[in-house]
């Protein structure tokens, strides 16, 4: 099989296209005929080292999948040869990863694609729809009714978070360039400000007089002091982006207000998490309320353009679509 793959921890010139062995599925595992794949920002920390996780050499990179089944492993139910899947959490803790012709799933990572969804949607949705749904309920307890703060809303992460927030009653302020602004409503954000507005704070404040009960950091700023002064009493900041930064933390507010910040990775979720995760994404998938903002196709051959391209730009609110053969 034809595979993007690495065989030692560097930059994207480390990334070859070629062949690798079929790999077999084992007890609980599914094998992929895999039509398309994707590029995160936690795809080029793997592959770059910054972030180490256990893998093999040669090691398939990628996270993302959607493709059919092909072959089922032993003692595996509710999958059959021919099924649309998808899956977000190969590629790291010791899995191989989606780049490739064929892959192999564990049956708990893996879920059925709903009717009438492509896959081009599904693959590119995946990882930043999972990514809020666990910021906001999981690790937020986000509940309806209350006041969302969407930071970075105009990414894909953060256009996730608007949609998923505002489909379960949240009332959200949305952080956004001023481009964005229309983007951001369109999804549901009932106010938008834009980030660099030297007043953001005041005007959060004012669209939120009581304070809001969650802060949503997308973007990685993690001013931390502005967050906290934002929150009312027993709110919660979620930090999910800026592996770098090193934000003072205000502990006086923070207790005072009996308020918590609360840090996580998707990386570390368990495979409970992210079925719940995947539950609301299909639905909101098959609905039509949850759609990427734009998408570029590209074939699998060009992986490492996708990495370089996507750890040089940023590739603000598009998802770079990895096709194989086998989705010709």
């Amino acid at each position: 099989m034809r595979a993007a793959f690495i065989d030692r921890l560097g930059p994207p010139e480390e990334i070859h296209y070629g062949e690798l062995p079929v790999p077999e599925p084992g007890p609980g595992g599914v094998l992929i005929d895999v039509a398309v794949t994707t590029v995160n920002h936690v795809d080029t920390f793997v592959r770059s080292g910054a972030w180490r996780t256990p893998l093999t050499f040669p090691f398939v990179i990628g996270r993302d999948l959607v493709g059919t089944v092909a072959a089922v492993g032993p003692n595996v139910a509710g999958f059959g040869v021919g099924d649309p899947v998808w899956c977000n959490s190969l590629g790291h803790a010791g899995r191989q990863g989606a780049a490739a012709d064929l892959a192999v799933v564990p049956a708990d990572r893996l879920y059925h694609l709903p009717d009438g969804v492509s896959a081009a949607d599904a693959v590119a949705t995946a990882h930043p729809a999972a990514t809020a749904y666990l910021a906001l309920f999981t690790h937020g307890r986000v509940r309806a009714g209350e006041t969302v703060v969407v930071a970075g809303a105009g990414g894909n992460v953060g256009s996730a978070a608007v949609v998923m927030a505002a489909n379960a009653g949240a009332r959200v302020i949305a952080t956004a360039s001023a481009k964005d602004a229309e983007h951001c409503r369109a999804l549901g954000a009932a106010e938008v400000i834009d980030y660099r507005d030297p007043e953001l704070s005041q005007r959060i404040q004012a669209a939120s007089p009581g304070g809001v009960n969650a802060y949503v950091d997308t973007a990685g700023e993690n001013d931390l002091t502005r967050a906290v002064d934002l929150l009312a009493k027993r709110g919660r900041v979620v930090v999910l982006a800026g592996m770098r930064t090193r934000p003072v933390l205000p502990v006086g507010p923070l207790y005072l207000k009996d308020c918590s910040v609360v840090g996580f990775a998707i990386s570390q979720a368990t495979t409970a998490e992210l079925a719940e995760a995947a539950g609301t994404i299909n639905n909101l998938l098959a609905g039509g309320t949850l759609r990427p903002r734009t998408v570029e196709t590209v074939p699998l051959s060009a992986a490492a353009e996708a990495h370089q391209r996507v750890e040089r730009d940023g590739l603000h609110g598009k998802r770079l679509i990895l096709r194989t053969d086998r989705a010709l």
